[in-house]
């Protein structure tokens, strides 16, 4: 048995990835499932969809071939509270880009809380974070704080959630990175943190327990006879593995549903001035290593937003060639700020708008406008960071996720960032991480090191931009978001 089965459970879709003793991708299979919106800014998954999508590509992808182990990488932050006894959830999973919570965040705030929870967790107050919907669900539902005093409740994020289906509910479990997300875990002591259950009221018998990202998480009879899971990581941590940023000062940046920009700072937290997170990148035998973190909400979804919502384009892979297209005299700029903002300005209540329209302003625009919205907001992300760290943030960007295959987004990001933009061979960098994770710790990939060397660039996007352009373009977008804030 030589295969690796990686499970990638995504904000719109779930995929299994079937890697070789090489690790290279030979079968996938993928399946999307509904999105709900219930309010405004709110965003709900319906967790039986998720583990039906997740069992159901699981299948395929496997066939008939005999899988070695099982890694996971997940969506992380989106909450979910289950029955003990009966694995059924007490409601729809609350997703990482809801806002529900805003005003709770607000209150915390407001009574001087921040500085305890960004001193322990790493992360500021904000409705992203797994915290607040837990104790959402905990006040809202009906006889859920009840249930959950008596450990009656099982809280995970997406990964634990699977974890506890897989294995026929025999594993309570979480790996450090998906913890880290959560606003409830001390990345420092790697321990869930008493004070911030107490101040959210969160019974701690509601959590699970941490293990390394590559670790023993049980067995599951999903694929016939008993697989091991041996290695999870959060989504965005998976792909900085993926992409071998184990050097302090490597950087990767990841374009689906939204765009995560990591810094790797080695085996210390840095805490950020400028509003980035600073998070665990990962965690292999004991040992912790930390990450700034950037966190752009939309980033594909804008892309999805003009092909669901607007109906100009039927394929996302349009949207390069029509953003080429575009009128050059027009200059669209649209803030995708549809459930906020993210990093650096941590804006839940502000809304999305487009600036700068004509009469002329069409679909090409609108493509292109969606495409640069991606590329600004990275710039964002990276000067927040180089203020933090200084040269050792004046990096080459390893690049992955869907958008990454645009060739045109991605020399836009290279020319409004001032930085090259590093594409690899293997766009599935998130799910390689995963994969990585189980096949190292079952013994059939090699360690950190012969990894590494294993990484292949594709592609490299050079400057083309000059700085008198580029500081222009990207002064029109602060400008613009400054419009947009719901606050000065």
């Amino acid at each position: 048995m030589t295969h690796i089965l990686a499970i990638d459970q995504g904000t719109t879709s779930s995929r299994a990835i079937l890697f070789d003793r090489d690790m290279q991708p030979v079968r996938s299979a993928q399946q999307e499932f509904r999105q709900h919106y219930p309010a405004s800014g709110w965003v709900e998954h319906d967790p039986e969809e998720i583990w039906q999508t997740v069992r159901d590509t699981c299948r395929d992808a496997a066939g008939e071939v005999e899988v070695a182990a099982i890694g996971i990488t997940n969506q992380r932050e989106t909450t979910l509270v289950w029955d003990r006894a009966t694995g059924k959830p007490v409601c729809n999973a609350i997703v990482w880009q809801d806002r529900r919570t805003a005003e709770i965040c607000a209150r915390l705030k407001a009574d001087g809380h921040e500085a305890l929870v960004t001193e322990r967790t790493g992360l500021l107050l904000d409705p992203y974070f797994s915290a607040t919907k837990l104790a959402w669900i905990l006040d809202n539902m009906d006889g859920a704080r009840a249930r959950a005093e008596a450990g009656e409740l099982a809280f995970g994020t997406v990964d634990t959630f699977l974890i506890w289906r897989l294995t026929g509910g025999a594993r309570h479990v979480t790996d450090a990175t998906n913890a880290a997300r959560t606003m409830l875990y001390d990345i420092k002591s790697g321990a869930w943190d008493e004070d911030i259950c107490d101040l959210l009221n969160i019974p701690m018998s509601l959590l699970p327990e941490v293990l390394d990202c590559a670790a023993d998480y049980g067995t599951t009879d999903l694929l016939g006879g008993q697989v091991p899971i041996m290695g999870v990581a959060g989504d965005q941590q998976a792909a900085t593995i993926g992409q071998a940023c184990f050097t302090p000062g490597m950087m990767k940046s990841t374009y689906g549903t939204g765009c995560f920009a990591l810094l790797n700072t080695g085996d210390e937290p840095v805490a950020s001035s400028n509003r980035l997170l600073t998070t665990i990148a990962y965690q292999l035998g004991g040992k912790t290593t930390y990450a700034l973190e950037g966190s752009i909400f939309i980033a594909g979804a804008a892309v999805q937003w003009l092909r669901d919502g607007l109906g100009l384009i039927s394929d996302a892979a349009q949207t390069g060639e029509l953003a080429a297209s575009a009128d050059p005299e027009q200059e669209v700029i649209l803030v995708p700020a549809f459930t906020g903002l993210g990093a650096p300005y941590w804006d839940a209540d502000c809304r999305g708008a487009v600036f700068g329209l004509t009469r002329g302003s069409g679909p090409k625009e609108f493509a292109r406008a969606a495409l640069e919205s991606v590329g600004f907001q990275t710039r964002d992300l990276l000067d927040a960071m180089q203020a933090d760290m200084g040269a050792q943030a004046k990096t080459v960007l390893r690049v992955d996720g869907g958008m990454a295959a645009s060739d045109w987004t991605m020399q836009f990001l290279a020319d409004i960032t001032g930085a090259p933009v590093d594409r690899p061979t293997v766009l599935e960098t998130t799910a390689l991480g995963a994969a990585w994770l189980a096949g190292m710790q079952a013994g059939i990939y090699p360690d950190q090191n012969g990894f590494a060397k294993r990484w292949a660039l594709d592609k490299r996007f050079e400057v083309g931009m000059d700085a008198a352009t580029r500081d222009r373009r990207y002064a029109a977008w602060q400008d613009a978001v400054g419009r947009t804030l719901s606050r000065p």
